[in-house]
């Protein structure tokens, strides 16, 4: 049993009725209509495709620099999984290698056990952990203990590391 007192003008829907068609654009455009281009406009849209492929791709830096708009940053693709792109992938990652010579890491490949504690002072020392997080991190032994510091510093933390009984290398 179902009452509908709370809606007076309920009409229930006929179950044989189609399903009503709306007539949609073509395209939607979020920002509205807008104004056809100047003649100017067209004549110099005209110009550049009679252009050879050449001389058009030079058009997109060449107008980046006398706009100065900022350079578009490369987004590092190194966690994702690129299965159906293997070879593109290979190819970003050597080019970035050779963009970027700045910046090293320095991993700790190994430790004498003696020495741990002072290990773990150590990093402390160039690192902003605690004593816990420190402790976890050497634990860890082929570990990356820190990321993109220039070279002098790697150098500095390494023949730190090698004093008290370390080993550590720079990557990158």
């Amino acid at each position: 049993f179902q009452s509908r007192s709370f809606q007076p003008d309920f009409v229930p829907r006929d179950p044989n009725a189609k399903p009503k068609r709306y007539k949609y654009p073509a395209f939607y455009d979020p920002y509205g209509p807008r104004p056809p281009p100047s003649d100017k406009i067209i004549q110099l849209a005209e110009k550049i495709a009679a252009l050879p492929t050449a001389e058009r791709n030079q058009i997109g830096p060449a107008l980046n620099e006398t706009t100065r708009h900022p350079r578009m940053q490369q987004i590092s693709v190194e966690g994702i999984g690129m299965s159906s792109q293997g070879g593109t992938a290979g190819a970003t990652k050597t080019e970035e290698k050779k963009a970027e010579k700045t910046a090293f890491d320095v991993k700790l490949e190994k430790f004498d056990t003696a020495a741990k504690i002072k290990i773990i002072k150590e990093v402390r020392t160039f690192t902003s952990l605690g004593l816990k997080e420190a402790k976890e991190l050497v634990e860890k032994a082929p570990v990356v203990l820190k990321q993109g510091i220039t070279k002098e510093e790697a150098n500095g933390i390494i023949e730190k590391l090698k004093a008290v009984g370390g080993t550590a290398v720079m990557e990158r």
